[in-house]
């Protein structure tokens, strides 16, 4: 299995940036993709950026050109790099893996942090 911890989130004004931290650990090896979702109350989880093989990544359309995620393989961490936030960026975000086992996918979650961005 893989651990994930988040750090990096707070309080934001607009305009502003944060960077996200997700530090893995455990059976690397096994990753095959890794992500960033986002929760609000009341609300489904949804992606917010993706990255697999080596490096190909995808981004929901609300953060195109804003948000940029990087995988720093040394140091077993994926960031998330938040530029121009807005207020609607407010959630819990959530470090993702998805890991496969003999043919088999399993899907880790963090803890989450919180990003809160004032107007």
């Amino acid at each position: 299995q893989v651990h994930m911890v988040e750090s990096g989130g707070g309080l934001v004004q607009a305009g502003g940036s944060l960077r996200l931290s997700c530090v893995y650990s455990g059976s690397i090896a096994s990753i095959n993709a890794m992500a960033w979702h986002r929760q609000v109350p009341g609300k489904q989880r949804e992606l917010v950026a993706g990255i697999i093989g080596e490096g190909i990544t995808n981004y929901v359309d609300s953060v195109k050109g804003r948000f940029t995620i990087s995988r720093d393989n040394a140091k077993n961490t994926v960031y998330l790099q938040m530029n121009s936030l807005k207020p609607e960026d407010t959630a819990v975000y959530y470090c993702y893996a998805r890991c496969n086992y003999w043919g088999i996918e399993r899907d880790y979650w963090g803890q989450g942090t919180q990003v809160t961005v004032a107007s």
